[in-house]
Parts: C-alpha cells; sequence; structure tokens
C-alpha cells in the first residue's frame, strides 16, 4: 500500500514557492482575451480605428500603492497570445521586478517597447491578472508575517475565484502561504456530511484509505469530543471550526501530552492510538489581531479562505511614455 504523507510533508512541500503552471496560466490568458475580444482572434474596436497597425509604443507598467508582486508572467503571455492573434511580432519585455519583491508605490514591473495594437489589447488583461495576484500576495504577505517566529502556517482554502485557481494559489506561495489542497482530489476531508453518509467518522476513514490510499485525511470537528472521536477512529490530521482559543488550547495539550507518553517524535509512529502525530488546524474567526494568540495555542497550522475570496486588487497601471 502507498504510504499517506503525513500533513508535515505537504505543508513543506507546499511551502517552496512552486512555479506557476504555464499551461494555466496559458487558458486563464485565453479565456480572459476571449471575454474581452468576443474571440479568437477578437476585435478591439477603438485601438484598431485610431492606431495604425505598424505604430510602436513603449510603456511601463508600475505599481501605484505598496504591494507584494505576484503573477509577472502574465506580462509575457498575454502579450504573446495577442501578438499570435494578430500577426503581429511580441512586443519586448525588461523586467524590472519579480514575484515576491515588495514595492513601493511608483515601483516599476516591467518596461514594454513594441507594435502599439499589441500592448493596448492586452493592457486591461495583463493588467487584471498581475493585480488579483499581486493582491492575494499582498494579503497573504500580512499573515505570514503576523505568524512570523510561532511556529504555524497560514493555509489557503478552496475558496477561490472560478478559473483563476492555480494563479491564486500560486499567490498564496508568493505571499508567504501555504497551500493545503488544490482541490477535492489531493486532500480528503471529511465533514459531518460525509460521515453521517458513512454511518460514523470511522466508517469514512476506513473507506478513503481503501478508495485512495495516496491521499491525506483530514476531519473537520467543531468540539473537543469529536476531536477525540476522530483520533480515536485513526485520524491524525484535525480541523478546529470555530472552535475557541481556550478549546484550542486544552485540546492540543491533550494531545500533545499523548504522543509525549507514547513516545512519537516529529514523525513517528507513536501518538494517540500508536499511529503518529496529530496535526492540528484552525479556521473559522480568524483574523490579524488574534492570529498570534491562535497560534499560542498549539495549533499547527491556521486556514484562511478571505487570502483568495476578499483579498482586493493591487493597483496597477500601464503608462505610455
Amino acid at each position: 500500500m502507498t504510504r499517506v504523507p503525513h500533513p508535515e510533508e505537504v505543508a513543506l512541500a507546499a511551502a517552496t514557492i512552486a512555479p506557476l503552471d504555464r499551461a494555466a496560466l496559458a487558458r486563464i490568458v485565453r479565456t480572459s482575451l476571449d471575454e474581452d475580444l468576443g474571440s479568437d482572434p477578437g476585435r478591439d474596436v477603438t485601438t484598431q480605428s485610431t492606431i495604425a497597425p505598424e505604430a510602436r509604443v513603449a510603456g511601463v507598467v508600475a505599481a501605484r500603492e505598496d504591494c507584494v508582486l505576484a503573477g509577472i508572467d502574465a506580462i509575457e503571455e498575454t502579450l504573446a497570445q495577442v501578438a499570435e492573434r494578430l500577426s503581429l511580432p511580441a512586443p519586448h519585455v525588461t523586467r524590472e521586478a519579480s514575484d515576491g519583491d515588495r514595492l513601493p508605490a511608483g515601483g516599476v514591473v516591467a518596461r514594454l517597447e513594441g507594435p502599439g495594437h499589441v500592448v493596448l489589447i492586452a493592457e486591461r488583461t495583463l493588467l487584471n491578472l498581475l493585480s488579483r495576484a499581486s493582491g492575494v500576495a499582498t494579503h497573504t504577505r500580512r499573515w505570514a508575517d503576523a505568524l512570523e517566529g510561532t511556529g504555524a502556517r497560514v493555509l489557503d482554502t478552496r475558496k477561490t475565484t472560478p478559473g483563476l485557481r492555480e494563479l491564486e494559489k500560486y499567490a498564496v506561495r508568493v505571499g508567504g502561504g501555504t497551500n493545503k489542497r488544490m482541490g477535492l482530489f489531493d486532500c480528503a476531508m471529511v465533514k459531518d456530511n460525509h460521515i453521517v453518509a458513512a454511518g460514523s467518522v470511522a466508517a469514512a476513514i476506513a473507506r478513503i484509505g481503501e478508495r485512495f490510499p495516496d491521499v491525506p485525511v483530514q476531519v473537520e470537528v467543531e468540539s473537543p469530543a469529536q476531536a477525540r472521536e476522530a483520533i480515536a477512529a485513526g485520524a491524525r490530521f484535525l480541523m478546529l471550526d470555530n472552535m475557541s482559543a481556550d478549546a484550542m488550547a486544552a485540546l492540543a495539550a491533550e494531545v500533545r501530552s499523548g504522543e509525549r507518553g507514547s513516545g512519537e517524535g516529529e514523525s513517528g509512529e507513536g501518538g494517540p492510538g500508536g499511529t503518529g502525530k496529530v496535526w492540528l488546524e484552525a479556521t473559522g474567526g480568524l483574523t490579524l489581531a488574534n492570529v498570534r494568540d491562535v497560534a499560542a495555542t498549539g495549533v499547527d497550522f491556521m486556514s484562511v479562505g478571505a487570502l483568495t475570496h476578499s483579498s482586493p486588487i493591487v493597483d496597477l497601471g500601464l503608462d505610455l511614455a
């Protein structure tokens, strides 16, 4: 049977800033251009009426507010796709910054030079994607900074903009956060309805292990009693949903005490039930104001849907020289 990776391995692997999937980016840009231009190749009735096809322009993409930059690859990808649609040369791009850089207002992201039709038709799409990704990265960085030194890490969720998950989860990584799971396929999360359907927590966990032994399994619990039931059933990754700080601290102390009592190490085979460390994730009611207090309870992770569903975009602009 394939060994199931435990959450620490998953989190540490995801903590590395894995590059943005280029095929996913190409799909996102293609869909965005279809929305803007009407079809492939589509048309921009203003630009193509007022500027000659052979006209060349130079411009600068710059931040208009302090931010953490993410999604810079969208600049070249968008320009290249527009150039291909119009059968024109792709503009030359000189990068002045990199993803992960903290840019001040006025900071230059890139300089562009090439056909005016390509630059102006691509402008809004590349800014939309760059602004969205940078907004997520900037917001995530605030959480990562707030957790600095606590030992806890901030996780994202599946509450992403439809069609933009790859870009937004990449931006979370750039901002210092961790991707818990990309979708329903790579991590099982047992919730109330799954327990009802399966008949019990133990039955749900067992069925997942039989059908998909290669994925980590998490159980959502709302009370210490539910957490104990899940641990007794073999769960080693718990999401503590809207649990009070006092309850989380007491549960974490109980769980860690059990681990020490069985001689369990960071990745050993002891712990409650004798099957390894129990990883605890807090969720619900988390804010930047209370995040360090929650981390002090002893949880390993905290998931924040707002990283992707509520991050404001960053104001970036493209100005012709």
